[in-house]
């Protein structure tokens, strides 16, 4: 634990941010994880349907700084790209 008073308020913070994003990014994992699952399932609609809540949830975590926009934007278009390429 740091001595200097500003050093422990940032851990503190630091642990706060933590605990809040954590489920974000958990979020968005599940829901590319569920996108990828049923692009294998040939079930095109539904999977573009999961492709729209995914592609909200990484546009959601962008904004809020949780993970980069650029990052989010490959991540979906990997995702679409997957969802697309169904027959």
């Amino acid at each position: 634990m740091p001595n200097i008073k500003s050093s422990v308020r940032s851990v503190k913070t630091d642990a706060e941010r933590r605990a809040a994003n954590g489920p974000v990014k958990a979020g968005v994992r599940n829901a590319g994880r569920k996108v990828e699952a049923l692009a294998k399932a040939a079930d095109k609609a539904v999977a573009a349907e999961a492709l729209v809540n995914a592609s909200s949830l990484l546009d959601k975590a962008a904004r809020k700084g949780i993970i980069s926009k650029n990052a989010a934007a490959r991540k979906k278009s990997r995702l679409a790209k997957k969802v697309n390429a169904m027959a």
